[in-house]
This record gives structure tokens, sequence and C-alpha cells, in this order.
């Protein structure tokens, strides 16, 4: 599928992984030089064993990854879906289709890939049948995260609060109905 945005969305496999890393490489870089590390800290995700192997998780069930490619071939923005909510979001009683994972090329911010990627992952949900798509996010700072998931039309529903060593890490939980 070719969107607006003039990238192709496929789906993608655990070859793809490298490429998730990558972009999430990069938006750490891009949001430190912000100097705003409260969503993912100032270290690459690569350099992290932990959090490289989560990611690799990606690409295996129960996941379904999505990505946005150029027509370069570069891949240039990921969205991993799941009909499993991560474990700190509250659960609902019904079927949903989850957005575990969303990140897009930095240098791209703003042409629409984001945007491209959420509405696939809405098709994927009518597709499965599925009436709810929800995705959380950082809350903390500005809210600029969850400022952009309203721009691109999900409802703001539950927030939480994740312990970690360095504090509370403030979250949101959003929605779109399908």
């Amino acid at each position: 599928m070719i969107d607006s945005s003039g990238v192709k969305i496929r789906t993608g496999g655990p070859e793809d992984v490298p490429d998730i890393l990558a972009l999430l490489d990069g938006a750490v870089a891009w949001l430190a030089d912000q100097g705003r590390t409260g969503q993912w800290g100032d270290r690459p995700f690569s350099t992290d064993p932990a959090r490289a192997e989560h990611i690799a998780q990606y690409g295996a069930e129960p996941f379904l990854i999505r990505l946005a490619v150029d027509d370069q071939g570069r891949t240039v923005g990921s969205c991993v879906l799941s009909e499993e909510r991560g474990r700190y979001v509250p659960a609902v009683d019904e079927r949903e289709l989850f957005v575990r994972n969303l990140v897009t090329d930095r240098s791209r911010k703003g042409s629409g890939i984001g945007a491209a990627l959420i509405a696939d992952a809405v098709e994927e949900g009518r597709r499965r049948g599925i009436g709810l798509l929800r995705v959380d996010c950082y809350a903390g700072a500005d809210r600029r995260l969850v400022a952009q998931y309203r721009a691109l039309g999900f409802t703001e529903t539950e927030s939480f609060e994740v312990e970690q060593p360095t504090g509370v890490w403030p979250g949101q939980v959003l929605a779109i109905r399908l």
C-alpha cells in the first residue's frame, strides 16, 4: 500500500528488527538533543541489551510489524501491533488492537509517516473485526507526545505510572473507536 505520505506500508519480520532499533536510536538522540530524556533516557536502544532484546521480541508472535518504506527502500517508520496490551496498561473488557511501538525517522518529521502507520493500524483493526485501537505513551514534561496522538485521532483514557530506578515514569493510554 502506498499512501499520501509517499511511503509504502509493508509487513515486517525478525529481519527488520535492526531497522526498528536504528529508528529508536535516532529518536532517542533527537529527544536528548532537545533535553527531553524523560521518555527513553539518553542511551541508544541498540547499546542496551535488555532494550534490544525487548525490541527483538517484536519479530515473533503475537506481534505484527508494519513498516513505512521510502522509494529508496529505506525503513522510515515502524508500527508494532498486538492484540495484547503492555504490562502496565489497564485492561479493557473487549478485544483490542494495541500499538506496542510507533517510531518514525526524525529527519522526516512532519511528513505524515506516523499518520500513515496509524491509518494502517486502524485498517488492520477493522480487518480483524476489532472495535478498539489503543496506545500508551510517555505523558511527562510538556505532554507533547500525548498531543501528537490526539492529533492522530486518539482520545485520552486512563493514565498510569511506572516506578523506575530514576523515578516515576508517567504514562497515558489513548484510544480510537473503530
